[in-house]
């Protein structure tokens, strides 16, 4: 079986500077894996070493998934830039197309499937600056689906978000782990990730614990990560 990534014995860092280690873990085809663990514990490293923005200082990694989506924390994005809903979820495009070249009927056509997935169709020509919170992400996911990726990474898609988003973006991780998408979710919300994610690794500068949320997110392994804020930790699960 071929994963869509695999990661052995792994040390991540930036730099000589370690940030993640012992990291061992496969995704594969159809499977949601949360990410999970205190801040600075690793979670938006993990997706960096996927995409190629830190260093592999030991061990391995092997991505063979051939298109992967991103969805940043909206939180990140410069607001003032004048673009408009579509605009953006176009830039999803830019690999296939290529910059400066002319975007296809076709590439037309999906930019608006995108958006219709997220229910903001209707936003389309909106400037992307003035939509709300939760428009904003799902918006971000549409870039990410346009191009129709093997791998999905969603970096905190939850935050600040109101009801309708999230259960939107909740449906669209169970679609695409039905249509043998991966996804990679990190999250600070256990529940949720219990309760839309195949599997957990939980991650405090190093792996922790991975496998099914059943069995990775209990208390002993929360301890571990969490330490004095475990209580909290263990609170959001019950």
């Amino acid at each position: 079986m071929t994963h869509l990534v695999s990661f052995r014995d792994a040390t991540l860092g930036y730099a000589t500077t370690p940030a993640l280690s012992g990291l061992t873990l496969d995704v594969d085809e159809g499977q949601a894996l949360a990410l999970v663990g205190p801040n600075g514990g690793g979670k938006t490293t993990l997706m960096r070493g996927i995409a190629g923005g830190c260093t592999l200082l030991s061990g391995s990694v092997e991505v063979n998934a051939k298109r992967i989506g991103l969805v940043p924390q909206s939180a990140d994005l410069d607001l003032t830039f004048p673009v408009n809903a579509s605009e953006v979820v176009t830039m999803g495009l830019i690999a296939e197309a290529g910059w400066g070249r002319r975007i296809t009927a076709d590439m037309r056509r999906r930019v608006d499937e995108a958006l219709e997935r997220v229910n903001l169709i209707d936003r389309a020509s909106h400037r992307f600056g003035t939509l709300s919170g939760g428009q904003r992400q799902r918006v971000l996911v549409a870039r990410a689906l346009v191009a129709r990726p093997q791998l999905v990474m969603m970096d905190e898609p939850f935050n600040g978000l109101d009801a309708p988003s999230r259960d939107i973006i909740t449906r669209l991780i169970t679609e695409l782990t039905a249509g043998g998408v991966g996804i990679v979710v990190s999250t600070h919300d256990l529940s949720l990730a219990r309760d839309v994610c195949s599997d957990a690794c939980i991650l405090a500068s190093h792996q922790i614990a991975l496998g099914p949320v059943a069995d990775t997110l209990v208390p002993s392994h929360l301890a571990r990560a969490y330490g004095s804020g475990a209580d909290e930790a263990i609170a959001a699960l019950s």
